[in-house]
């Protein structure tokens, strides 16, 4: 045999280590119009391509939960890395589990198809080649499939790439969990990608993408927006214009007519707006809206937050929310007037631990205040940052009190003073003055997670945890300690010098917060 010139091992290396340049030289899939044509990522490919090269390179392995609308190209990009990592790599064995027997049939036809059309050069010896294994013998490397339906599929196996398609429709996912994800060993070089649409709350995806987003597990959680995909657009009709909901949702994402005609026509395809959400989603949060279910703070509101741009002025408020050490996150909110800096969330903290967190921040960033929720837990935090000469700053506030203000004379308000935060903080929301937060998925996930209803006497009751907890949906930790920064007005810290217009900037026209 010939040996290679210094060009064709420069060609050979490229193909060996950049897998987009490899994809569109080497690989061939089936276009939504059925023509066979080279693989060129596209934007959502090339997105979730950067995640997961960045946690290769700083963890060497890959623990993925991918959230994405319908058609957008993740399962043909996961098909394609491992296609390129086990065609490249000695004793790597790949196992691909959806949710039903068609859908794995058709993510095996196409790793068969990169296998059919791959070119001389960088295609390997071919051993057992069936409809549910495909094995490359002189490399000991190969693809096994299984459907979620039954239970025990891939348990006795011992994989290095495993990917799980539509993981949120698995109808045995919790014994999958402790099955075939167990055959995964943590070691350099393996790699799992769990990828779904969303179907609701509760759910083994649902928790999963929850802890990812929380930092209390080995993965990451990777959100792909329908709005990147170049093909979901249309043409605008005639006379085409928005309405209100419509032209506030194209102004918070950036969209142009034709993405907004495209959706529009979904919608009246799916005949539900919310299953729109659900099946096309702008946020992840958004995504895993059920329907049926109305929060008390509307997902929209918070949408706009995330994308608003305000200026902070005023004293610095710290809301936290502490836990013990079970699955609740004790949280912590930093917010100067209409914007909410920074929240931070840890777990497992210890009464001694919290208190601590707690004095680091006062002596770091010297709050005005720091709201602390006394119940629970909170009593003892609250008692030890006194007993350290921290009583000037820290308030204690019960989530189970009554509301700071007057009950109104002809009814209305909040029940409690939780509910009286939350309202606080929606006003605060809703304020024409604007108000900006963090970008964050997992916050706009527990600011709309608490739903509501007014009792007898028209008085807010919000949603207790204890009753989400029984509908699958997490305590709203994050938001519980966003809410806690209106416990109590906060007088800015300014000198009688100071201008009428630099107080009514930090001012929040919710008086005094």
């Amino acid at each position: 045999m010939s040996l290679m010139t210094s060009r064709e091992r420069e060609i050979r290396q490229r193909l060996k280590t950049d897998l987009e340049h490899y994809a569109q030289k080497c690989l061939k899939i089936r276009t939504k119009a059925g023509a066979v044509a080279p693989l060129t990522f596209n934007r959502a490919q090339k997105y979730i391509h950067s995640r997961l090269e960045e946690q290769r390179g700083r963890t060497r392995w890959v623990r993925a939960l991918i959230l994405k609308g319908r058609q957008q190209g993740c399962s043909t990009y996961v098909g394609a890395r491992f296609y390129h990592r086990a065609t490249h790599g000695r004793g790597l064995r790949t196992f691909i589990l959806t949710h039903e027997d068609a859908a794995t049939q058709n993510l095996f036809e196409m790793v068969n198809r990169y296998h059919e059309h791959c070119p001389r050069l960088v295609k390997p010896s071919t051993g057992a080649a069936n409809a549910k294994e495909l094995n490359f013998d002189k490399l000991d490397s190969g693809y096994k499939i299984g459907t979620a339906g039954t239970k025990g599929v891939g348990r006795s196996s011992t994989l290095q790439l495993f990917h799980g398609s539509e993981v949120a429709f698995w109808p045995h996912a919790e014994t999958h969990a402790s099955g075939v994800l167990q055959a995964i060993p943590d070691a350099p070089g393996t790699e799992v990608i769990l990828e779904s649409t969303a179907n609701g709350l509760g759910n083994l995806f649902h928790k999963m993408w929850r802890d990812a987003e929380n930092g209390v597990s080995d993965y990451q959680a990777i959100f792909v927006p329908w709005y990147w995909q170049d093909e979901y657009r249309r043409a605008v009709p005639p006379g085409f214009s928005l309405d209100d909901e419509e032209r506030e949702y194209a102004e918070l994402y950036g969209l142009d007519l034709e993405q907004m005609a495209w959706r529009r026509a979904k919608i009246v395809e799916l005949k539900d707006p919310i299953l729109f959400k659900q099946e096309y989603p702008a946020t992840a949060a958004e995504a895993f809206q059920m329907s049926g279910h109305d929060s008390y703070i509307p997902p929209a509101l918070v949408a706009k937050a995330r994308k608003a741009v305000c200026e902070a002025f005023g004293p610095l408020v710290i809301g936290f929310d502490p836990a013990w050490m079970g699955a609740d996150r004790a949280s912590m909110a930093f917010r100067k007037g209409r914007v909410l800096l920074k929240v931070e969330s840890k777990s497992k903290l210890d009464t001694m631990q919290a208190a601590g967190w707690c004095k680091h921040v006062i002596d770091t960033h010297s709050p005005a205040r720091l709201f602390l929720d006394v119940g629970g837990v909170g009593a003892g935090v609250y008692d030890r940052l006194k007993e350290m000469g921290y009583g000037y700053i820290v308030r204690a506030i019960n989530f189970g009190s009554s509301p700071l203000e007057p009950e109104r004379p002809d009814g209305g308000g909040p029940l409690n003073r939780r509910a009286e935060m939350w309202m606080k903080s929606k006003e605060w929301l809703e304020d024409p003055a604007g108000a900006q937060i963090p970008d964050s998925d997992s916050l706009q996930a527990d600011a709309c997670g608490p739903s509501y209803k007014w009792d007898s006497s028209t008085r807010l009751v919000l949603e207790k945890k204890e009753d989400m907890r029984r509908r699958d949906v997490p305590s709203p930790d994050e938001w519980d300690a966003v809410a806690l920064t209106f416990a109590e007005p906060v007088a800015p810290d300014w000198d009688d010098e100071d201008d009428d217009d630099m107080r009514d900037r930090g001012r929040s026209t919710v008086t005094g917060y």
